[in-house]
């Protein structure tokens, strides 16, 4: 009874303590979304007029374009001008707003809209599909809405002033918030009167049972739109039949900006007849197989899923869908894909990426990606409406995936290492797709801080100065008898340029996919490392940029990779464009190499290969000093980083080596049944020790 009531303490202790966790985060989670949403409603409203809310402004405002009238000011039609690509219905809504003050208007339109995100978060993470556990409950909303916040639908919305938010909203409210199937049926139907493909929710109440929701919805959109006939005929007509439903308004159909079918397919070059019929066919066939697996899911409980599905089949068949209106392609990262728990992350992942980040960022500048890289957006739509094996509630692994195996921590030799014991290692290889986008996004981010990161050319080339002092007190101020000793032997300078412009990403990459093959574990604790020595670079180019020993004037080295350099201007050529030419200290260049000489070394298990992987670090020193692009303190610069990385990894996580985690022990003989030696199973002499 004591131990019973002792345990009965400490899991009260542990359940307080746990709870106290919980509303710490929950707080610092709402922090977060309140700040991002002030941050965004200081960026909207910063922005210059003509920069700021210019959709809105072009309808609204007292001068809209070429000196007019704002588009709702206007007598006449409201597709005159071809701004305003709203429903006729959308601008009998704000026909009001031309009353206001254009300085009240930005405003009180910037904080609803946040307002109007703000509830569509809280409704998103009240609609989860179940079972959820309570701390998931609990933080849901202020995560929702700070993904919500930091997307490009919304951010753009906010920017432009549109309302792609609110068709998004009302078709929530309609399923999760109101009762009553007719309730629901007229919040939808005022959605698709301001966004028609929004009618395509009506098949899905329809199969789902509720069908006097369906009938709502139909009858509130053709109220809605007679209403606006009656009242404006003349651009009803031009919207619904010169305009095909909108179809001719906006930018032009083939611009990036359109991520659906159609756009897709004239950015291809396709067009006319052709173009237009098998538009049509893709669309019967995503609508079919999008809407039948949203049916499926609706019935198994996860109404929100099924929501953002039918949204997404919007978005891949719509005529025009703007970047504003991709909202409904976030909402599906709801849905469970992966029945172990390292795939359990790389839907929602994906999707996070696709909706936060540009195109640009998630797949490198190669001519035979973009056809990839330009349609992202709709690409993932279409693969959530039509591909993603998303788990029915009824799988074993729905709520419980499959666990992730990780080692035995190997001790340490300082008591207090790992610092992060929570950093655990894992056996098995991380998602494929996942690892591949963290890579190419943590690679575009550092390219954007490494050319962020310059101080100008007269502080470069004071520190250059330094340097070669420096290097003169020490006596390693090698480089420019090096450069022009290498001039002699044209072979060998062929041979050093070669190395140096096309081993430096291609080793590296090569070590990590054979290490993501062949050693898992070793992959993470290889990866860790290079990504620490990185940021300890990008702290070096920032805070002490550098000019290279082919940028320093009157010192006479020879660019012998870029070619002649006119240092009397200030812009180099094209390379200044694409590349920081300050980022020299320290030399990742050879710090990247000396990282894949460490870890061959380490890994590697015959000599030979131990000896060929440092060989590599030894030619790119060569390399980089010949060339005349890195100083000697550059390479030692990059040494310290990388070996910095590694030290950070064993600090952090602990020693290298792994155990593995021990069998569990046998059970006990049962009555009847013979004691089973330990170490055997039961299958025979196949048996493992």
């Amino acid at each position: 009874m004591a131990n019973a009531e002792h345990g009965g303490r400490g899991s009260t202790v542990d359940s307080g303590s746990a709870d106290t966790r919980t509303g710490v985060a929950r707080a610092v989670l709402w922090l977060v979304a309140a700040v991002l949403a002030l941050r965004q409603m200081a960026h909207v409203l910063r922005l210059p007029p003509g920069e700021r809310l210019t959709d809105l402004e072009t309808w609204t405002g007292a001068n809209g374009a070429d000196g007019v009238n704002g588009v709702l000011h206007v007598k006449g039609s409201l597709y005159d001008q071809e701004h305003f690509t709203g429903t006729p219905f959308a601008g009998l809504v704000l026909k009001p707003l031309t009353h206001s003050a254009e300085q009240a208007l930005g405003v009180a339109w910037t904080f609803s809209t946040l307002l109007l995100v703000a509830v569509l978060g809280v409704v998103a993470a009240r609609a989860l599909p179940g079972p959820i556990s309570r701390r998931s409950s609990l933080v849901a909303a202020p995560v929702a809405i700070s993904l919500l916040m930091l997307s490009l639908p919304v951010r753009n919305a906010l920017t432009t002033g549109q309302t792609s938010i609110i068709p998004v909203l009302l078709v929530l409210l309609g399923c999760f918030a109101v009762r009553g199937q007719r309730a629901c049926g007229v919040l939808i139907g005022i959605g698709a009167a301001l966004q028609p493909t929004v009618l395509l929710f009506v098949p899905l109440l329809w199969f789902t049972g509720r069908r006097r929701a369906a009938l709502s919805t139909t009858a509130t959109f053709v109220a809605a739109t007679a209403l606006t006939w009656a009242v404006m005929p003349h651009d009803s007509w031009t919207y619904w039949v010169h305009h095909v439903a909108g179809a001719g308004l906006g930018a032009r159909p083939d611009g990036l900006a359109n991520q659906s079918l159609h756009g897709a397919l004239l950015r291809v070059g396709l067009e006319g007849p052709l173009e237009i019929a098998l538009f049509l066919a893709l669309a019967v066939a995503v609508i079919f197989l999008g809407l039948r697996r949203a049916v499926r899911y609706a019935r198994d409980g996860q109404l929100l899923l099924a929501v953002a599905l039918t949204g997404c089949v919007a978005v891949a068949v719509s005529p025009t869908a703007w970047q504003h209106q991709l909202l409904w392609v976030l909402l599906a990262m709801v849905g469970r894909a992966g029945t172990r728990a390292r795939d359990r992350l790389a839907w929602p992942a994906v999707v996070i990426l696709v909706m936060t980040l540009p195109g640009t960022v998630l797949l490198p500048n190669v001519p035979s990606l973009y056809p990839l890289r330009d349609n992202v957006p709709l690409l993932t739509a279409l693969t959530a409406a039509c591909l993603v094996p998303f788990l029915p509630r009824t799988s074993e692994h729905f709520r419980a995936p499959v666990p992730t195996a990780y080692a035995e921590p190997v001790p340490a030799r300082w008591a207090r290492i790992p610092l992060l014991p929570f950093w655990r290692r894992v056996l098995s290889r991380p998602n494929l797709l996942l690892e591949m986008l963290v890579i190419r996004v943590g690679y575009s981010a550092y390219s954007h801080i490494r050319l962020e990161a310059t101080a100008g050319r007269e502080t470069a080339e004071a520190h250059g100065r330094t340097v070669v002092s420096i290097e003169r007190a020490l006596h390693i101020d090698i480089e420019h008898w090096a450069n022009h000793s290498i001039q002699h032997a044209e072979w060998l300078l062929s041979f050093f340029n070669f190395y140096y412009e096309s081993f430096h990403f291609v080793v590296p990459l090569t070590i990590l996919g054979v290490l993501y093959v062949r050693r898992p574990a070793d992959y993470r604790w290889a990866r860790a490392a290079l990504g620490f020595a990185t940021l300890l670079g990008l702290v070096g180019f920032w805070f002490f940029p550098l000019a290279p020993p082919r940028l320093m004037p009157g010192m006479d080295f020879i660019d012998t990779v870029h070619g002649p350099q006119d240092l009397a201007n200030p812009d180099y050529g094209p390379m200044t464009q694409v590349t920081n030419q300050y980022a020299a200290m320290p030399s990742l260049h050879f710090g990247w190499s000396l990282w894949c000489g460490i870890v061959i070394a380490v890994v590697a298990p015959k000599l030979w290969m131990k000896v060929l992987g440092m060989l590599h670090p030894l030619f790119t020193v060569c390399a980089i000093v010949t060339t005349a692009n890195h100083w000697v303190l550059d390479a030692i610069g990059g040494a310290t980083v990388v070996g910095a990385g590694f030290a950070l990894v064993y600090v952090l996580a602990g020693p290298r080596g792994i155990q593995l985690p021990e069998p569990p022990a046998p059970r006990a003989a049962t009555w009847g049944a013979k004691a089973m030696p330990a170490g055997r199973t039961g299958s025979g002499s196949g048996a493992s020790k």
